[in-house]
């Protein structure tokens, strides 16, 4: 045999080695990936009508919100119990909001009010 041949055969075989190693790896992480790209597709495509929504929302808040200002002489506390829930929260959706981990807020809350994450210290 040539040694062109032999080098040939080499890389074949490597190859094919890799290629089986390969495939028979994959079943569980093509499974995660596929479960990931999947919540991440449906994250994307909630996000493109729950969007539009937000802003709408935020946007009519806005200009209600200044409509109460002006009406109430301007005082600032009737606008900002308008504005505050309608400009804040979540405009897009998280895969882990799709999932249930995490909570959609859609009406806003004022952050002197969100409830802080519990710390939980182990003790040994």
């Amino acid at each position: 045999m040539s040694t062109v041949n032999r080098s040939r055969r080499l890389r074949v075989a490597l190859l094919t080695a890799l290629l089986g190693i390969t495939l028979q790896a994959s079943p569980a992480w093509a499974e995660s990936q596929t479960s990931e790209a999947g919540i991440g597709t449906a994250a994307a495509l909630s996000s493109l009508v729950y969007g539009p929504v937000k802003v709408t929302y935020a946007t009519l808040g806005l200009i209600i919100g200044g409509i109460a200002w002006g009406l109430s002489a301007g005082d600032s506390e009737v606008m900002n119990a308008i504005l505050t829930p309608a400009v804040r929260g979540d405009y897009v959706l998280t895969p882990g909001m799709v999932r249930g981990r995490d909570d959609i807020e859609f009406i806003g809350r004022d952050p002197n009010y969100r409830p802080q994450a519990e710390v939980v210290a182990d003790v040994y």
